[in-house]
């Protein structure tokens, strides 16, 4: 009697639509049943989007004609409506199992298609302006590679600590409760590790860490769409993303593709952030467009967002994140660009429910 281990492998061989992992890594498939030579293969799906139903069952029907042992083999599919992953408006992905984070109200992903668009500036600076809210906020720098918030917090050489549950406690600045892979190593050493580590890692810093009854957790994921971030949305029950771009084509094009990968998981994007969007010349007021004009206002629209803020070129955002004081920490009534991050922090609290 022929067993279900050829199956197994004909499927292994179907990607989830978007990603890179096929549909029995993914836990997708429920059962396989077995009566003499011929199977039924039982899928189960939670999503809205009908075409990755479709193309599922078109390439595992391909993929399958292929095993020879059996005469017959049947998909059984069932689709299930995206569960809630409690309040706000977050949502577990596709058939995948999450979990929630403990003593964590509200998770927020702030992400990039690219590198070099002032992503981690950005979420530097909300987390502080949530946290001048009133919101107990902490701060993930998920980027292993590019850990930057120790410079950008001033953390300088403190280290994190245990506590007796074996947890880590985060470092602390300016309000805001940090981790970083950055706090564990020197300045000039570098991380090498391949994906299966990096995302042991992320998941370290995400369930092992002291957050001790946060109202929001702010992840600065790395650029792109690679292993970090499919397993944050795979396995966190995300209440939402940002979008951080500039307004360049080239930029907008990228954002495109994190906008994609979110709603693919049924994360809903809350809003975008158009970095570097103009510089005013001091010696005469000029305002100029170095990266193009209007760019992430014609996303937002396209993507049906809002615009959450427009941040300019500006010496002091730079000056700040050196010292390790986030232009954040500024009166809004003083400075335009902690205005606009605050603003923007308004509004995310008022998406996710926190206001």
């Amino acid at each position: 009697m022929p067993t279900d281990e050829p199956i197994r492998q004909a499927l292994s061989t179907v990607k989830y639509p978007g990603f890179s992992r096929d549909i029995m890594s993914f836990g997708l498939v429920k059962a396989i049943d077995i009566d003499g030579r011929n199977a039924v293969v039982r899928i189960s799906l939670a999503t809205r989007d009908p075409k990755v139903p479709e193309q599922i069952q078109r390439e595992a029907t391909a993929a399958l004609a292929r095993v020879e042992e059996f005469d017959r083999i049947e998909l059984d599919f069932d689709l299930k409506e995206p569960q809630a992953a409690g309040p706000g408006p977050g949502a577990t992905m596709d058939g995948v199992g999450k979990a929630s984070i403990p003593g964590v109200k509200r998770v927020i992903a702030i992400a990039s298609g690219k590198g070099g668009v002032g992503k981690s500036t950005v979420a530097a600076n909300l987390a502080v302006a949530l946290a001048r809210h009133g919101l107990k906020t902490g701060l993930c720098d998920c980027d292993l590679y590019g850990p930057s918030m120790g410079l950008m917090f001033g953390t300088g050489d403190e280290r994190p600590l245990a506590n007796d549950q074996e947890q880590i406690l985060p470092l602390r600045r300016h309000g805001v409760k940090l981790i970083s892979m950055g706090f564990l190593l020197e300045d000039s050493s570098p991380v090498i590790v391949r994906g299966p580590i990096a995302t042991r890692y992320t998941q370290q810093f995400l369930r092992q860490v002291a957050w001790d009854d946060l109202d929001v957790l702010v992840l600065d994921l790395p650029p792109g769409t690679g292993d970090i971030q499919l397993t944050i949305v795979q396995t966190v029950s995300l209440d939402g993303a940002i979008i951080v771009t500039t307004p360049q084509e080239v930029a907008l094009i990228d954002a495109r593709k994190a906008s994609s990968m979110f709603n693919k998981v049924n994360v809903p994007v809350l809003g975008l952030i158009e970095n570097m969007s103009w510089f005013d010349c001091p010696s005469d007021g000029t305002r100029y467009h170095l990266f193009g004009e209007g760019g992430g206002a014609r996303e937002a629209a396209r993507l049906g967002v809002p615009l959450l803020a427009q941040v300019p070129i500006e010496m002091p955002i730079r000056e700040a994140g050196d010292a390790g004081h986030p232009v954040a920490l500024l009166p809004p009534d003083e400075s335009g660009v902690s205005a606009a991050f605050h603003d923007a922090a308004r509004s995310l609290a008022v998406a996710v429910g926190l206001d």
